[in-house]
């Protein structure tokens, strides 16, 4: 499975974007999908993760409330749509995959991933 990560920019604080995670390669209906983020100077990070079927979703608390998850298996793309920005959320934002049919696996460590897209820049001003 190859990951294409898209969507990142600059946006004022308070501001919105929507992230895309494209897949091709194999098919993306039997994988669970998550992203992650990292900033300068600190570890990557996960974010939010969503079922092979969109079925159930988990976020980081850092997330809950601002941030949602979503995915388009006919179009083999996974979303992630980001509400209220602030500063400390800009970072590289990348997404990931692993094989999973599970509804209640939600792992956080980035090793249990797979396949990684490129990364996409969030720049978020004040």
């Amino acid at each position: 499975v190859q990951l294409q990560a898209s969507g990142g920019g600059l946006v004022q604080a308070g501001g919105s974007l929507r992230l895309s995670c494209a897949a091709s390669g194999r098919t993306f209906n039997s994988y669970l999908v998550a992203w992650f983020r990292q900033a300068p100077g600190k570890e990557r990070e996960f974010v939010a993760a969503i079922t092979w079927n969109g079925g159930n979703t988990n976020s980081a608390d850092s997330a809950k409330g601002r941030f949602t998850i979503s995915r388009d298996n006919a179009k083999n793309t996974v979303y992630l749509q980001m509400n209220s920005l602030k500063p400390e959320d800009m970072a590289v934002y990348y997404c990931a995959a692993v094989s999973s049919v599970s509804n209640n696996w939600f792992p956080r460590e980035n090793t249990y991933y797979t396949y990684w897209g490129q990364g996409t820049l969030v720049t978020v001003s004040s």
